[in-house]
């Protein structure tokens, strides 16, 4: 039996930390930034983490 790849987009997207948990990058950061507040630029700068409900199936698109 192949092997089952890793998700490409979820590659590209997702990390996970030592813990376990799943990081993501913050939307609308890539374009019509000159509206947006520079507070509001600052703070889609840092990544968060994937809600507790989404972990599983996300985690399941990069452990394959």
């Amino acid at each position: 039996m192949p092997k089952i790849k890793t998700n490409s987009g979820a590659k590209k997207r997702f990390e996970l930390t030592g813990t376990g948990k799943v990081k993501r990058k913050h939307a609308y950061k890539s374009h019509i930034l000159t509206k947006k507040t520079i507070k509001q630029k600052r703070n889609l700068t840092y990544s968060a983490l994937v809600d507790t409900t989404d972990e599983k199936r996300i985690k399941g698109l990069l452990v394959a």
